[in-house]
């Protein structure tokens, strides 16, 4: 082959190469005008290469450059004096008249014997980045919104308070505890302290302590290095650093296992952590925000709590109320959730009837607010008018099977009051006795509805009769 086919070849495929690349390249030769112009930067400037090839780059009306505003003459332009111009974000003009946001850099290409050959330029659109970024912005807005203090409803003297509190936490940046039972919006409480804090610019990381096992949990918390553990083929950053200038909201924290516990320990005395196999210190500057709806002094009692840990914790604790304790409330939380179920479903109900709200104030509620959500959220699947009736209401609300005494909480029950412990054996023979009406064995055995569910969910006892998991109940043995 000879030399000059050689060389043809070779240009040729350079070429191709150029115009398969995402970015968009163009070269100028050393008088400025555009020598090659490949298919990306067609289709970023809307310039065919026919059009942009002999003109200056004073075609592409770029926003900045070396702070001369374009359009420019070579001989005006500092590349050959800088040599290179680095990345810099600007915006081109595209042939239509709008401004295409990109990353352009420039350099000055030089033959072997220094002299300047000509300038090759790559530009990045970043239209899709831009896009993203705004839609991040607008997400982070939102949430904030939706964090709003005035966005958690209630004006009951139990919710004043707790708002109070939160206005009087989102003003330092101590530690907090909230405690509330389960469904009573503590996540809502965690990010009004955050949204309303000096750290609002930061980002508010959510980690469920009851959610992982121990091992994925210290992971998810403290991140790992590249070969920490049997499968972790990559290092990853945990939550803790992820969460830099902002806060952690760690819920159910009552859930944490004794070593991890010690760790967290060391986070709030040291305001650092290790990586899963290193051990390389890394400052971390947070804030901490915990929520459990277990009695933390009961468990440092019993021994499953660390003391020094809990009082870290609690420097300044928030009790969120049950819904049971501002009954005042749900008319407004009704209201509420019908305006809100408006809006994503396109129905138009105004307002539950009476007997409906009858029926709410008498509930017990044991899943609290986020309870009544999800039974307004049945409601709208089966209302076809323009108010809520009883009969579109779920099945434990319709029987009122809620407003038994065994279905209060523990905190509302008598003095001397002590819950009847249950087996596994028992519970699966109570379940057959009453046709696996789960609300009925709670009645029977005294314990709340949820209570019930709980157990079998723990024991893996299937909650419908039809299943054909439904472990068999061994007869009793005389005696036994």
């Amino acid at each position: 082959m000879s030399h000059t086919r050689h060389e043809k070849l070779n240009h040729q495929f350079i070429s191709r190469i150029i115009d398969s690349m995402a970015d968009g390249v163009f070269t100028l030769d050393k008088g400025g005008r555009i020598a090659s112009w490949n298919r990306s930067m067609e289709k970023i400037s809307g310039y065919s290469a026919a059009e942009a090839l002999g003109q200056t780059c004073a075609l592409l009306n770029c926003s900045r450059c070396f702070g001369t505003s374009c359009p420019a003459d070579i001989g005006r332009c500092r590349i050959f004096e800088k040599g290179s111009s680095g990345a810099k974000e600007c915006q081109l003009q595209h042939k239509n008249g709008h401004d295409v946001p990109v990353i352009k850099h420039a350099s000055v290409v030089r033959g072997d014997d220094g002299e300047i050959l000509g300038v090759v330029e790559t530009v990045t659109d970043i239209s899709e980045l831009n896009r993203a970024r705004r839609m991040a912005e607008e997400a982070s807005l939102r949430l904030g919104e939706i964090h709003r203090l005035d966005n958690i409803i209630g004006k009951s003297e139990p919710m004043v308070q707790a708002f109070e509190s939160v206005r009087v936490a989102a003003a330092s940046d101590v530690s907090v505890l909230i405690q509330g039972e389960s469904g009573t919006g503590k996540e809502l409480i965690a990010g009004a302290i955050h949204y309303n804090s000096d750290r609002r610019s930061g980002p508010l990381v959510t980690v469920n302590c009851s959610a992982l096992p121990e091992t994925l949990l210290e992971s998810e918390l403290f991140g790992h290095v590249k070969g920490a553990y049997t499968g972790a083929i990559r290092s990853r950053t945990g939550r803790f650093e992820e969460a830099a200038d902002g806060t952690v909201f760690l819920d159910e924290i009552g859930e944490l296992s004794p070593f991890i516990q010690v760790k967290l320990l060391r986070v709030l005395q040291e305001r650092e952590i290790e990586r899963i196999g290193e051990s390389q210190k890394r400052k971390i500057n947070i804030r901490i925000v915990t929520a459990t709806h277990q009695d933390l002094r009961s468990l440092v009692a019993e021994g499953k709590f660390r003391e020094d840990l809990y009082y870290r914790l609690n420097v300044f604790p928030i009790k969120v109320p049950s819904l049971r304790e501002r009954k005042e409330d749900i008319p407004l939380l009704t209201s509420h959730f019908i305006q809100m179920m408006n809006r994503k479903t396109g129905k138009q109900i105004v307002d539950a009837s009476r007997e409906v709200m009858r029926i709410f104030m008498d509930y017990r509620w044991p899943g609290n607010v986020r309870e009544l959500e999800n039974a307004l959220e049945h409601s709208f699947v089966l209302c076809n008018r323009d108010r809520i009736e009883k009969e579109d209401l779920p099945e434990q609300l319709r029987s009122g099977e809620g407003r038994n005494a065994t279905n209060e909480s523990a905190s509302l029950r008598p003095a001397g009051y002590r819950r009847r412990k249950v087996s596994k054996d028992q519970l699966l023979t109570l379940l057959v006795d009453c046709s696996w009406n789960k609300s009925e064995v709670a009645r029977r055995l005294g314990l709340s509805h949820t209570s019930v569910w709980k157990y079998m969910k723990k024991w893996g006892i299937p909650l419908a009769k039809s299943d054909p998991r439904t472990p068999p109940v061994q007869d009793k043995q005389p005696g036994s």
